[in-house]
């Protein structure tokens, strides 16, 4: 069964996934926690990683995130279309995204989303009946508990600190110069301080994770039940009120970088992110229907139709050029050298996607489950949507 894809989701998404690069770059390079910790950089990297931080990260994976709860919607939609039942599609899709989650980063990665989409889409079982206003009404509730529960100082004490920065200096050398098996067994076996709390993880994890994801999917899953983005020409007054929470989000994490030791930071971090996220969604669609943008928005769209494989595969890419088993590269390009790296990366993935669909309909990881998500017990495959790329 064909389904009406909407094109500025699609592009969004690929536009989504280069972001998502510039912000991981940091930490294929310099670690989970050690790019927090830099020092001593030039001019020309400290720029970048400002930049980075208050542009790019934790802004635009909330992006991805609207979309997955917008493709959501689309999905179910057309399941029953064909008069059937979606639960069981739903588990399956699910399911399938925590198994890939759970192979990505166990064997190559410990930075996957995969799992967390998988597990947040429990969550939203409750929600896909409601009102799009309804379902607005709850993405700013938890978007307003998420942000309380952000409130705290985030610096450590001076022994947190010594173990911190002991942990990197450790993480940094088997990253730089282990083997393949060296950094399996780090991942596996070594615990960052403060995170070795089994009560503490299990709310983060099952708790805490899926509440901040489920609030831009709420948002995305009330869009695609208002058919957002199909006339987009007799809504551009409300992208014009939209595109408002872009400087608002701008301001909010600038100036929770200025009081990193007040206890408000951490919330004015949080909130902005997720302002900053929608307004951006808001200032495409906004621009999208003009010249320029049309000229490269196929090369966008088609990175967003093999979202699953492009984004798998920007892992694997960076892993064997910064990690010790490949290139080598960690930490050697420096902030900047980071950030043109992963421009000719993607402009790679936008040649790659396009001439790719010219030939197949879909990305090899998108097969594998869209085949498991269509699933019968009687072996049979049926034509359904698909929520990474639909």
């Amino acid at each position: 069964m064909k389904t009406n894809r909407v094109a500025f989701i699609d592009t969004m998404r690929g536009f989504s996934l280069f972001g998502i690069l510039m912000a991981n770059l940091l930490i294929f390079q310099f670690g989970f926690f050690g790019k927090d910790e830099l020092k001593d950089l030039s001019s020309l990297d400290y720029g970048a990683f400002y930049f980075i931080k208050v542009f790019i990260e934790g802004s635009f994976l909330p992006i991805f995130t609207i979309l997955f709860g917008f493709s959501f919607i689309k999905l179910i939609e057309s399941i029953r279309k064909k008069k059937d039942k979606s639960r069981w599609s739903i588990f399956r899709r699910a399911t399938g995204l925590m198994t890939l989650g759970l192979l990505h980063s166990i064997f190559l990665w410990g930075g996957d989303i995969l799992f967390s989409y998988g597990l947040m889409t429990f969550f939203l079982i409750p929600f896909v009946n409601r009102k799009p206003k309804t379902l607005f009404i709850w993405a700013g509730i938890f978007l307003l508990l998420i942000t309380a529960l952000s409130f705290g100082s985030i610096e450590g004490t001076k022994k947190e600190q010594r173990e911190m920065a002991t942990y990197i200096e450790k993480a940094d050398n088997v990253y730089a110069n282990g083997s393949y098996l060296d950094l399996y067994d780090f991942r596996a076996n070594v615990t960052p301080p403060g995170t070795d709390d089994t009560g503490l993880a299990f709310f983060l994890s099952t708790i805490l994770k899926p509440i901040f994801g489920t609030t831009l999917i709420l948002f995305g899953m009330s869009l695609a039940k208002k058919q957002a983005f199909v006339n987009m020409e007799d809504e551009k007054k409300w992208y014009k009120i939209g595109t408002l929470l872009v400087p608002i989000g701008l301001a909010l994490k600038s100036l929770s970088f200025s009081f990193v030791e007040s206890n408000f930071s951490s919330m004015l971090l949080t909130g902005g992110s997720l302002l900053l996220a929608v307004g951006y969604v808001f200032l495409a669609a906004l621009f999208y229907k003009t010249r320029p943008v049309q000229r490269l928005a196929p090369a966008f769209e088609s990175v967003g139709k093999l979202s699953l494989t492009n984004y798998l595969m920007q892992t694997i890419i960076c892993t064997t050029v910064f990690f010790g088993y490949g290139l080598g590269l960690y930490g050697k390009l420096g902030v900047f050298g980071g950030i043109l790296f992963g421009i000719i990366v993607y402009i790679l993935q936008c040649v790659f996607s396009l001439f790719y669909l010219k030939r197949f309909k879909r990305g090899p990881f998108e097969t594998v489950l869209r085949a498991w998500t269509n699933w019968s017990l009687n072996g049979q495959i049926k034509q359904k949507g698909n929520i990474l790329h639909e």
